[in-house]
């Protein structure tokens, strides 16, 4: 079974496709017939992978945690994304689209954030390239990811708060296709995760495929095999979920395990585990798995990481979900708090609230001591300083 790539009309399995108003099919329907053209180019990808490498920073190392590993009795192994320029794996998808968006003449950059760090991404991006940023933020999100609105604003974005409903990423994202509709000749809407319509969800997981590619590469040079055992990363949407499992999907020796944000509970309604709680519907133009009541209004949900606040999960992971490909953990805000301060305390590395939810599997799950366990370490923890000194 091919898990990797959607078929062509973008669904994997069941889940995907293009649920779009009829405004904005030009835009959908050029990128689908183009994108894979264009990121595939010779041209293209001499100018990408030069700017991952010169500007980004990449290869991020794949950091054998001693002391973790001490303590869970395995082999344990951080890929550092935080480790790129912005500070978490955004970049990779936000900077390929960018230069995407400049051969297809766009003029106008829109994006939605929830951490920030995809916003800190494109506005680092249209910054380098000379294009137009605007960048929409739930009001909720601005207030507890500051640092993050700050940096945009120095790289000359413009952030316009989302006022409706929870007032969070859902609502980000819902304000970005609307201003999409209303600008369809000038604009190109750099979604950050995988979501949305055919072709975002493959797009982005094709920039983000880099985490994988390296790890193969480091592992080889590390241990003299390509594959570990297990490979682990949060997920919301699922941006660098689906980079970190993306060339291990059809690998079967390889066991995947994704960790969703339980917020307070599964069952305590103030939570975003949407492969616990959600069902087949239809959430920013693709049909994927969407927490909702049973007349498809969307569930508000909760977590304390603004990066994983999102009421579905990208058609990539839903499919994996479905078919029993991955492992999925609810990890509740308390818990990533825990495995936050440890990694601290036991590696002297702060990470980002997200990843922390990732780090947290390792009390769920019991591995054995040969076993070579892979984690996405997504962001780093400066943008969530603010919640961490609450809890200290």
């Amino acid at each position: 079974m091919n898990y990797k790539n959607p078929d062509e009309n973008g669904y994997y399995g069941e889940f995907g496709g293009a649920f779009i108003p009829e405004m904005l099919y030009p835009n959908v329907e050029e990128l689908q017939k183009s994108y894979l053209e264009i990121i595939e180019s010779e041209d293209f990808q001499a100018e990408y992978q030069d700017l991952l490498k010169n500007y980004v920073g990449r290869a991020t190392p794949l950091y054998f945690a001693k002391n973790l590993s001490k303590k869970y009795q395995t082999q344990i192994y951080l890929k550092r994304e935080d480790l790129n320029h912005t500070g978490a794996h955004k970049i990779n998808n936000a900077l390929g689209q960018v230069l995407l968006a400049k051969r297809l003449g766009k003029t106008r950059i829109i994006a939605e954030t929830g951490a920030g760090q995809h916003g800190v991404a494109t506005a680092t991006a249209c910054a380098l390239l000379g294009l137009e940023c605007i960048v929409y933020m739930g009001e909720i999100d601005i207030q507890r990811q500051a640092p993050n609105v700050a940096r945009m604003k120095m790289l000359g974005a413009e952030v316009v708060p989302a006022t409706s409903g929870s007032k969070t990423l859902k609502d980000a994202v819902n304000e970005a296709l609307r201003d999409w509709i209303n600008n369809p000749q000038t604009t190109h809407y750099v979604i950050g995760s995988v979501v949305g319509p055919h072709p975002f969800p493959d797009l982005v997981a094709r920039f983000q495929s880099i985490i994988s590619k390296e790890i193969k590469e480091q592992l080889k040079e590390k241990i003299g095999r390509e594959n570990p055992d297990y490979v682990i990363a949060c997920v919301g949407g699922g941006s660098n979920a689906a980079g970190t499992f993306y060339h291990f999907v059809e690998e079967k020796d390889v066991k995947i395990i994704a960790a969703e944000a339980g917020g307070l509970g599964v069952d305590s309604g103030k939570s975003a585990a949407t492969t616990f709680l959600g069902t087949l519907g239809v959430l920013h133009g693709s049909k994927s798995l969407v927490m909702q009541t049973e007349d498809g209004q969307v569930i508000e949900p909760h977590s304390i990481s603004a990066g994983l606040d999102y009421p579905g999960i990208g058609p990539f992971h839903a499919h994996l979900f479905k078919e029993k490909r991955a492992e999925f953990f609810s990890i509740n805000d308390d818990e990533a708090l825990k495995c936050a301060f440890e990694l601290t305390r036991l590696e002297g590395i702060i990470p980002a609230l997200e990843s922390s939810h990732a780090l947290a599997v390792l009390d769920k799950k019991k591995f054995k001591e040969n076993d070579v366990v892979v984690i996405c370490l997504s962001g780093r923890g400066d943008k969530d300083m603010e919640t961490y000194l609450k809890n200290l």
